[in-house]
């Protein structure tokens, strides 16, 4: 694999000599700026052989370099071993930007030219590159070219899986209301159209799902919202009869996939509003210029903000969710004290013991079980070559969910098997302190995410501690497990929370080589009160399992904490218990045990 990741490099610098390249820039997108893509567009990984869902590849005549975030720098560092790549840590103090990097590389030359693939990179990345290159020297940046279209002779196919409905039972609203509301808000922003790009977008107002992307159910096409008509832009092959003629009911026009260039070029309206920040180069530049309209996607907030029908579907996906959660849980400590268990052989069970459930329709992303010093590598995913054997001691972090029809989940537990050492018992009451913190805060309307972020930190921040990744994000309605505008977060995120949002509640410590501590649940952001000051939101706590009280130091927790930790698992345990046999429903009651 080695070998090869360096062969590929080797190949790659090859074809920049004779295309006139001096480097090439390989994002982790596709054409829909999507956080996880189907695998023709794993450019960045088939390069790099990094396999994480964040960071970008760069390649010069003589070095390469990967930029990736904290979630991945473990990870990162042990799949570029022995490549020519050097890790880039994101936000770590002397990591140089890109542009920096290349600039600093490209000095030499006399014209340097950086290669970057236009349809999958967006316009705003695209302009604030060239803006940058420009500035720092002689160098031009060239949108016109995509080397793996010729190296990358095993590449897989765009994917062509049938579209399937998603019943107004579970969506709440329909298509024809979805697209009114839509040309609402462009009215108000003077535009009279509206190019949607994100797939879960494209989704989400067509009341249709799919399986292009593994684990999330999109389907790979654009949709462009016209005065007087709208415009599907898909491969027709994905629609089964049923769909086409929903479509023709919703009066939606089907168009070849990639005739969506031409169908920008000919755009008949005066003003089509254009995402700039998600839009690929490609499509923004096919837009005749005066028709342009630049800003944010409306879709994103709409589909963000959920209906009664997409809470009551969330709260029933959640009871489903925490019947497997139970049945795993009181099945894992005897299985693993009995041995023969590892990472892998958990993961199994648990995707097992969730596809019994009514409504299942696959893991909202791939299930992470990491024992030990792998729960300190954030996003951890055992491989048969780094699957290790689970023993009864230490702590193991599960970091799982699922997609059901009626709602999406994302939980995680960090589970004591047996004896903790007083390091592993104080991190995992300060990460349980920040969640529960967190959990019942109340916030007035209009606050964002990074507002309250220091909320879930204060209690590992006066201990000297911190985590690299946010505290929450968005969850779909059996949509992606990440969505936003709206995150928690210390980065500045301006959308606000508002009631209908769901949001997870992660705050996380990890010790690298030793071990790691999570703990998560999935919240709804409701209205908490009116008072003199204006309205007050609150979080309503969706996801329904117990959290392992073993490892609690209970001096550390003060009696508002108990409070709610025990009230939690009263919830649990009566919302559960009924759906459970006589043996698991033993188990729970001693699980939610007051403390």
């Amino acid at each position: 694999m080695i070998h090869t990741i360096n062969e590929r490099v080797e190949r790659l610098r090859l074809w920049m000599k004779e295309n006139g390249f001096s480097a090439f820039v390989f994002p982790s997108s596709d054409p829909h700026n999507s956080e996880y893509v189907a695998g023709h567009w794993k450019s960045r990984e088939w390069i790099s052989g990094f396999s994480g869902s964040a960071g970008t590849a760069v390649i010069t005549l003589e070095h390469a370099a990967l930029w990736t975030d904290s979630r991945y720098f473990i990870a990162a560092e042990k799949e570029l071993k022995g490549t020519d790549f050097q890790l880039m840590k994101l936000r770590v103090e002397g990591t140089p930007s890109v542009t920096g990097w290349l600039a600093s590389e490209l000095c030499g030359y006399e014209s340097a030219v950086v290669g970057v693939d236009g349809n999958v990179n967006s316009f705003a990345e695209v302009s604030s590159m060239e803006q940058e290159l420009t500035t720092r020297g002689n160098i031009t940046v060239r949108m016109d070219a995509d080397p793996l279209a010729v190296l990358w002779t095993d590449r897989p196919v765009i994917p062509d899986n049938k579209v399937c409905l998603h019943s107004l039972e579970y969506a709440g609203e329909t298509t024809a209301s979805k697209i009114g509301r839509i040309r609402e808000y462009l009215s108000g922003r003077g535009a009279d159209g509206l190019l949607v790009t994100a797939l879960d977008e494209i989704a989400w107002v067509l009341n249709l799902r799919g399986s292009d992307v593994h684990c999330n159910p999109v389907f790979v096409s654009y949709l462009l919202i016209s005065p007087g008509k709208v415009t599907l832009y898909i491969n027709n092959v994905k629609l089964p009869a049923g769909v086409r003629g929903y479509l023709a009911a919703e009066h939606i026009e089907i168009e070849p996939y990639e005739a969506v260039v031409e169908g920008l070029r000919g755009y008949a309206g005066k003003s089509l509003l254009v995402d700039e920040t998600a839009a690929n180069y490609m499509l923004t530049t096919a837009v005749t210029f005066g028709k342009l309209c630049g800003g944010e996607s409306p879709v994103a907030t709409m589909k963000a903000v959920k209906n009664k029908a997409e809470q009551d579907g969330f709260r029933a996906a959640m009871l489903r969710d925490g019947i497997a959660m139970v049945k795993f849980l009181a099945w894992l400590k005897p299985a693993v004290e009995a041995g023969g268990q590892t990472e892998i052989s958990l993961d199994e069970r648990l995707t097992a013991l969730r596809a019994e459930q009514p409504h299942f329709k696959g893991i909202s992303f791939d299930t992470i079980v990491g024992y030990e010093a792998h729960g300190a590598i954030v996003h951890y995913e055992a491989t048969p070559d780094t699957d290790v054997p689970v023993e009864p001691h230490g702590l193991v972090l599960i970091d799982s969910g699922a997609q059901y029809v009626d709602g999406t989940t994302d939980i995680t537990r960090t589970i004591a098997l047996g004896d903790l050492t007083d390091e592993q018992r104080r991190v995992y009451t300060l990460v349980l302190k920040g969640h529960i913190q967190l959990g019942m805060c109340r916030f007035p309307a209009g606050a964002c995410g990074s507002q309250i972020d220091a909320i879930a930190r204060e209690p590992l921040w006066r201990e000297g501690y911190n985590y690299m990744h946010g505290t929450g994000h968005g969850v779909g309605s059996y949509l992606n497990v990440h969505e936003g505008p709206h995150q928690i977060r210390m980065e500045w995120k301006p959308a606000p929370l508002q009631a209908g949002m769901t949001v997870t509640n992660e705050p996380g410590l990890y010790l690298e080589g030793k071990f790691g501590v999570r703990i998560e649940n999935t919240l709804l952001v409701v209205p908490a009160e009116t008072t003199a000051f204006g309205d007050f939101l609150k979080f309503e706590t969706l996801t329904l399992a117990p959290i392992d009280t073993t490892p609690i130091v209970l001096d550390m927790l003060n009696v508002e904490e108990r409070e709610w930790l025990n009230g939690y698992h009263r919830r649990v345990y009566e919302s559960l218990s009924p759906h459970l046999t006589e043996g698991e429903k033993e188990w729970l009651r001693i699980a939610t045990l007051s403390i």
